[in-house]
């Protein structure tokens, strides 16, 4: 290991040396990669980020199965290397509705494996003495959850990074980067105060000041500096008698979004609670000007006011020791991001410039070696769908939208947040041209990476009436179960069943693929066969090398040279990222993004060809207009591309026009529509009660890195000829017994133990007859992928992988939903819808 002279090149080179940047090196290195550059500004062991102050406890349980599978594997490897202290760790309730907060923890933790249990006041006074469990209600225990020491761990991962390679580390610290050279597209070297390196990959892993270096790149990584205030209270006489660094679980005191943790002798009181404090790179002083260190000012004292007396009431044995006093009081600076989750992987723009920032010390150690993985071998063992720097990619990037997100981001750390929740702030930002038209029936928006979608239509509440019969049984009683939700969605969907409904805009990403060596790329990217006649569509799974989901998208041709590929609008940054790094250098294919330039109006319903071949000049009949075809045509006066598919099991088309002529292809719509009682629908029928009706998959729920199309029931494509990414783990998925199956079940009874009907939401854990968490071969557990609603079969649905076992039409199971069991039987085994299975709406002749 060489700290001396700067190499003039190196296969990689790695800007940040704090917990990320060193764990990455680590897993390189442990992946083969034998010329690793590790650079940072500062010193070590502490260059000077948050490794050198934040807290250092990891709680692995969260409602995130990603972040929870991190932050379990960080632990391992923190234990690893002897820098890992097992103290559990408990969240404490000060109120009812955190103890129902509590109540779904423990559900998180059966769903994803980790152990946790709720204790009542007794048991948590009984493991924690010094708390003032006058003023709580009980909590969550979690006894995997402990405290590390990052900065001993660095060293550890240092030296086993240059164990690894024979010396092939190269650490630069004391080293400011100036500039990152990129020429056509593609990171060339990183310039420094002591020289310039030519580099084949870069990542960047410099925390708060990764912006700043990816900015030299001209490109985006969107996080922002932000304060969360800490002290440490010492000596404390109580903690005399215990030796070692803490002897007692962390406590996190949830409902002031607080924690208390021993540290040694002292109390460190952490607090998320104050106003958010949001600083810019620029001001974050040197190193040099920093009286303690670069991400340490100091504490802002009267936004600490009142959480430290919301920590004199919980531990006032503790603080109001006569011996002790404010040993350590910082406004410690950490990273926060738009939605709160890391930013990892490939920078589109750049080839070869990789993001690995926004990482808590919770999750560093798995995350290095996550992204190692990914750069070496093109995927990970834990996916990392949710946390691709892509998802916010040419919308999410601006400093006011960031800084906008991570002010309100920052109030719900410890916040009780409904998975369904919606952002607020930086809204709307963007529309399609139908926007307008849906405020004016009263559309409630969700939003899905930046794109304003209707959920429901206040205008359909007469629907309520029509259906009501249809809807007893179905609605929410609960205010949990209902929140972010409205019956309306189960009436627009039965009038979409009854009649027809227009749907859009739903926000996809459309790419467009032109180049004469396009047909072979195509062919190259997808499971299903995409060599088609022009004006044939494809749904196909996109794999990885293992055979696990990257995405799963439709296809068409459009021309011998021209491919149209729609996926979901949530996952087009990362999509775009993954085709964009698939392109080959010395072909003829260009990607062309059309998302914003094109919208997408959905007519689906038994009377939808009524309706289109009414203003259509072109004929829309069943032979002349195919399933799963594509076809140019007029509407009215607007020039569209359709295609007659559907993801809510109904005649109908996918109709793509200009967004400048969006407006009048709606009122042509709308109007021609009429006299069939056409209504608007929202992304809850498309997205959820029509789905699950018909079985449809979705990416990051039911289709994973971890699950192989065989499991999902994705089969239908066989293995083609044509050699394609993950084809060898994909045929030897077909040929093996699936470890686990995807099903569809049926809640049997929805009421509660107080006599309220209950609702699941999704990521429940699935229970055997003696209540035990089902676990496949692989050693996965059985969670819900998915939930909703089906109005048409009257019940309300849940997808799960069930392991062989299990996998039985009429199977009797159990779904744990907050603290309570509730009956359910498997209806489906395998990709067969519930509704019309044999797809005869979508065939249909008439």
């Amino acid at each position: 290991m060489s700290d001396s002279d700067l190499p003039s090149s190196t296969g990689t080179a790695i800007i940040g040396a704090g917990i990320v940047g060193n764990s990455l090196a680590y897993h390189l290195a442990e992946q083969g990669r034998d010329d690793i550059l590790l650079i940072d500004k500062g010193p070590l062991p502490d260059p000077g980020g948050s490794t050198g102050h934040a807290s250092n406890f990891l709680m692995p349980v969260e409602h995130s199965k990603e972040i929870t599978n991190l932050t379990r594997r960080s632990i391992e490897q923190y234990d690893d290397m002897d820098t890992f202290t097992n103290s559990g760790g408990i969240e404490v309730a000060r109120t009812e509705e955190r103890m129902d907060e509590l109540e779904r923890r423990v559900q998180s933790a059966k769903s994803w494996g980790e152990p946790g249990e709720l204790l009542t006041v007794e048991e948590v006074e009984e493991m924690v003495p010094y708390l003032n469990t006058e003023i709580i209600k009980g909590g969550f225990y979690s006894p995997g959850a402990g405290t590390c020491d990052p900065l001993r761990a660095g060293e550890v991962m240092r030296a086993r990074a240059d164990d690894a390679i024979d010396g092939g580390l190269t650490l630069s610290p004391n080293t400011e980067v100036l500039d990152l050279h990129v020429d056509d597209g593609t990171i060339q070297a990183v310039e420094t105060d002591r020289g310039t390196v030519e580099a084949g990959d870069v990542v960047i892993a410099a925390g708060l000041w990764s912006p700043k270096i990816a900015d030299m790149a001209g490109v985006d990584i969107p996080l922002t500096p932000a304060v969360h205030q800490m002290v440490s209270v010492g000596p404390i006489s109580f903690f005399e008698d215990y030796e070692g660094e803490i002897s007692f679980p962390v406590v996190r005191d949830m409902d002031t979004q607080m924690y208390e943790r021993q540290h040694g002798n002292d109390l460190e009181v952490g607090s998320y609670q104050h106003r958010p404090i949001l600083w810019d790179v620029e001001d974050i002083p040197s190193i040099d000007e920093a009286p303690l260190s670069p991400t340490q000012p100091p504490l802002t004292d009267d936004a600490f006011e009142q959480s430290m007396e919301n920590a004199l009431e919980i531990v006032p044995e503790l603080l109001d020791d006569p011996e002790a006093g404010v040993r350590h009081e910082i406004d410690g600076l950490l990273s926060v991001t738009p939605d709160g989750m890391p930013l990892l992987g490939p920078l589109q723009d750049v080839e070869g410039l990789w993001s690995c920032a926004a990482v808590w010390i919770k999750e560093a150690p798995a995350i290095g070696e996550a992204v190692a993985q990914w750069m070496t071998r093109g995927w990970s063992d834990i996916d990392l769908h949710s946390s691709n720097v892509n998802r916010f990619y040419e919308y999410g990037t601006s400093e006011k939208f960031v800084k906008n997100r991570a002010h309100e981001g920052f109030q719900k750390i410890y916040g009780i947040v409904h998975p369904a929740e919606q952002w607020q702030s930086s809204r709307p930002l963007r529309t399609s041209a139908f926007y307008d038209r849906q405020d004016d029936l009263d559309a409630r928006f969700f939003e899905a990476a930046g794109w304003e979608r209707p959920q429901w239509f206040e205008s359909n509440r007469d629907l309520l009436t029509e259906y009501n019969s249809e809807l007893a049984g179905l609605t929410r009683p609960n205010e949990w179960d209902s929140r972010w939700w409205s019956p309306i969605i189960l009436a627009e969907h039965l009038h979409m069943r009854d009649n027809v409904a227009m749907v859009g805009d739903m926000g996809f990403g459309i790419f467009d693929f032109v180049g004469s060596d396009v047909a072979e790329y195509m062919e190259r990217m997808a499971v299903g066969r995409t060599d088609v006649d022009v004006g044939k569509t494809v749904y196909t799974p996109i794999l990885a090398e293992n055979g696990g989901f990257v995405s799963d998208l439709t296809t068409a041709r459009l021309g011998p040279n021209h491919y149209r590929v729609i996926t979901g609008g949530a996952a087009a940054g990362s999509d775009r990222a993954w085709f964009n790094g698939h392109l080959p250098p010395d072909k003829d294919v260009n990607l062309i993004d059309r998302s914003d330039s094109l919208c997408t109006l959905g007519v689906w319903g038994p009377d939808a060809r009524e309706v289109v071949d009414g203003i259509a000049e072109e004929d829309m009949s069943h032979e002349a207009f195919p399933p799963y075809t594509a076809q140019e045509i007029t509407v009215g006066e607007v020039d569209v591309w359709a295609m007659r598919l559907s993801y809510v099991g109904e005649l109908g088309w996918e109709i793509y026009a200009p967004m400048g002529q969006a407006r009048r292809l709606w009122d042509t719509i709308a109007e021609a529509g009429e006299e069939y009682d056409i209504r608007p629908a929202g992304m809850g029928v498309y997205g959820t009660t029509g789905r699950m009706e018909k079985g449809y998959r979705l990416y990051g729920h039911e289709l994973e890195l971890e699950y192989t199309p065989a499991e999902a029931g994705l089969t239908f494509h066989g293995v083609k000829e044509a050699d394609f990414i993950g084809k060898e783990a994909y045929a030897a998925a077909l040929e093996e017994e699936n470890a686990a199956t995807l099903c569809t079940l049926s809640v049997d009874d929805h009421m509660s133990a107080d006599g309220e009907r209950r609702f699941m939401l999704g990521n429940e854990p699935v229970l055997n007859e003696d209540g035990d968490v089902i676990v496949d071969a692989e050693g996965r557990e059985s969670y819900v992928t998915s939930a909703g609603t089906g109005p048409t079969v009257g019940r309300h649905l849940l997808m799960a992988y069930l392991p062989p076992e299990y996998a039985d039409e009429g199977t009797d199971l159990q779904v744990e939903y907050m603290g309570e069991q509730y009956p359910v039987t498997v209806k489906v085994v395998g990709n067969e819808p519930l509704f019309d299975p044999d797809n005869e709406r979508i065939h249909s002749e008439d």
